[in-house]
């Protein structure tokens, strides 16, 4: 690598680390690395090899290609919908990231579900966040609590329910049509 291009890693680097609010020392313990290692390899002073990038991109939550991607500005990238990267789920029903990594505050997913399709027999967890579920189109059941006890929200178009990802929660799509929908999540839950 070139001094220039070592320059502008170091510099996305800090900036991806900064959108997380993560400092050196963080970076650092999480990517099995020492500060002063991390702070002369923002500056452009080191390189680093690529299974330490991998470690640092791993505890950005980025990938390795991210750290040397400048096609788009860190932070401000557009993510068409034919280019959603998508989350395998349950059948008869899409579901695409639309908040971009590294996740910072909140993660955002939009989802489409066909008639009759569901996130699955069972109700499910996800870390102890803030999740809002917003209904765009035709009509959704979201269960909330324990399946033997759990309760039904039918919500059409404009219709959100907010709740704790620690309560068991399903979506089923017990409409006609194709039903579209957004969870949006915050702080991130874990991995």
């Amino acid at each position: 690598m070139t001094e220039s291009e070592t320059a502008r890693l170091g510099a996305r680097i800090r900036a991806y680390r900064n959108m997380r609010h993560m400092t050196v020392r963080g970076l650092a313990g999480e990517a099995k690395a020492s500060a002063s290692f991390i702070s002369q390899l923002e500056r452009g002073q080191t390189s680093a090899s690529i299974g330490m990038l991998r470690r640092i991109a791993g505890a950005l939550g980025i990938t390795v290609a991210d750290l040397f991607n400048e096609d788009d500005e860190v932070g401000h990238r557009v993510v068409r919908r034919s280019e959603r990267p998508e989350l395998h789920t349950a059948p008869g029903t899409r579901k695409y990231l639309i908040s971009q990594r590294p996740l910072q505050n909140l993660e955002m997913y939009a989802g489409e579900f066909d008639p009759g399709a569901s996130t699955g027999d069972e109700p499910y967890t996800h870390g102890d966040s803030q999740e809002i579920f917003l209904v765009l189109r035709g009509q959704a059941t979201l269960w909330l609590g324990p399946a033997e006890s759990a309760t039904p929200r039918v919500l059409a178009p404009g219709d959100s329910v907010e709740y704790r990802t620690s309560i068991p929660h399903r979506v089923v799509n017990d409409g006609d049509e194709t039903t579209e929908v957004l969870w949006v999540v915050s702080p991130p839950t874990p991995a």
